[in-house]
């Protein structure tokens, strides 16, 4: 007698049609991205020590309408004003839920998004966003530079929910975003929260849910009301391009009328309206200047392909992340440690200033190019704890970082980007 096993049962005898090749090509989307543990304190390798089993339910539990996330895991994450932003961090289990639907929405969704929504879509990065920005500041005289307050604590959980059933038919597939937006928060300082509004930011499925939430709230609404006004989103956050200070103050007053509709709040003082004042504007305004996806556009001096040097607007790396960069250098405390070698510290910090690189040195690279400069003189300073030759003579330690440039200039990836094109 044949023994049928419960594996191999057919999954229409569910009340949910759930093939298990969904959940596991989700698992390895997951398993690939890693990531920290939810409050089951389950890393991915535990959770592959029992693979088999671990899929099995899931799939048993999402098929028969059984399935109930575990509580999301705050992560409070320091913001430069001294306040935090709360990251919703779900357990591995649930994040393979959520990768599952996402899979099933994704392509989905995608052809319906406007096509100058940048953020947390396949194909589109934020350097398109922020060089589609750069064109429209060129054409355009004034930016309305919006924030949205605590967008993803906000969301209203009724209208995501007709936002979602406006493209997904599947039963299952409502029940589980419902359940994961209502899901409770274990609070970092200990106790569960309810949650009544918002989408924790941190969960596979958020960005996809708030991307469609703003493609109704925001992008369809623009192209109904302003379609000669362009703009670029990316997530929450957006820029819009205007002719003139009135028709920018006009907008800002639709918009945040629009925004109450939708039970979404502009941020009084962030939200700002600028002037893109260069060296052919000379109009004044008390704004000329706004950051977008880590990069700060205002009045640069570049060079146009004769030779001739003008003041255009354009955008370089903000201050803000500079700051950000200034610390990490600072941690990695690199003249104090005389114990390592030259090859050793340049291990340490490239993977770190390659990643600075290839993001902030894709536009006007010389305000990079002069901070990354600070890494030589700290290496000088190591030079001279390090050696006792070089101690109390600056020159010296300077020649002879140059000459380890020079035989090696491969070594730490700044030196490369600085000094290739004769910037020495």
């Amino acid at each position: 007698m044949t023994t049928v096993k419960q594996d191999d049962l057919p999954s229409q005898a569910k009340p949910f049609e759930i093939p298990k090749r969904l959940i596991w090509e989700a698992w390895k989307r997951v398993a690939a991205n890693k990531g920290a543990p939810g409050v089951d304190k389950e890393s991915i390798d535990a959770y592959r020590n029992q693979l088999g089993q671990n899929l099995y339910i899931l799939w048993n539990r999402m098929s028969s309408g059984s399935y109930l996330p575990q509580p999301v895991r705050e992560v409070l994450i320091p913001k430069e004003d001294g306040q935090s932003r709360p990251l919703g961090i779900p357990t591995v289990n649930d994040r393979v839920a959520q990768m599952a639907v996402k899979m099933m929405l994704e392509p989905r969704l995608e052809p319906i998004f406007h096509a100058s929504s940048f953020g947390y879509r396949p194909g589109r990065n934020a350097h398109q966003a922020v060089n589609q920005a750069r064109r429209h500041c060129w054409r355009y005289d004034w930016v309305l530079d919006m924030d949205m307050k605590a967008f993803f604590d906000t969301i209203d959980h009724d209208l995501m929910m007709r936002a979602v059933e406006k493209h997904v038919p599947e039963k299952w597939i409502r029940l589980y975003i419902r359940r994961w937006l209502e899901s409770p928060v274990a609070l970092a300082e200990g106790g569960l929260q309810e949650r009544s509004r918002g989408t924790p930011q941190g969960g596979v499925i958020s960005p996809l849910l708030a991307n469609l939430f703003l493609h109704y709230a925001f992008d369809v609404w623009m192209q109904h009301c302003y379609p000669g006004i362009p703009f670029e989103r990316y997530a929450d956050d957006i820029v819009c391009h205007c002719r003139s200070k009135e028709e920018g103050e006009a907008l800002l007053k639709c918009l945040e009328q629009r925004l109450t509709e939708c039970k979404l709040q502009l941020h009084p003082v962030k939200t700002r309206l600028v002037y893109c004042k260069d060296g052919k504007r000379r109009g004044e305004h008390t704004e000329t200047r706004f950051d977008f996806l880590g990069f700060s556009f205002h009045a640069r001096t570049v060079q146009d392909r004769h030779g001739q040097l003008f003041s255009g607007f354009n955008p370089g790396v903000s201050g803000k992340a500079l700051k950000r960069m200034s610390s990490a250098i600072r941690s990695l405390k690199i003249n104090r440690s005389t114990t390592w070698t030259l090859p050793m510290l340049a291990a340490r910090m490239n993977p770190m200033v390659r990643g600075w690189v290839t993001y902030y040195g894709a536009f006007y690279p010389e305000t990079l190019k002069r901070f990354l400069v600070r890494i030589d003189l700290r290496l000088g300073r190591w030079a001279r704890n390090k050696y006792k030759r070089l101690r109390g003579h600056k020159r010296q330690a300077w020649a002879w970082l140059k000459r380890c440039r020079e035989s090696l200039p491969g070594l730490f990836v700044h030196w490369d980007f600085v000094y290739s094109k004769g910037d020495e």
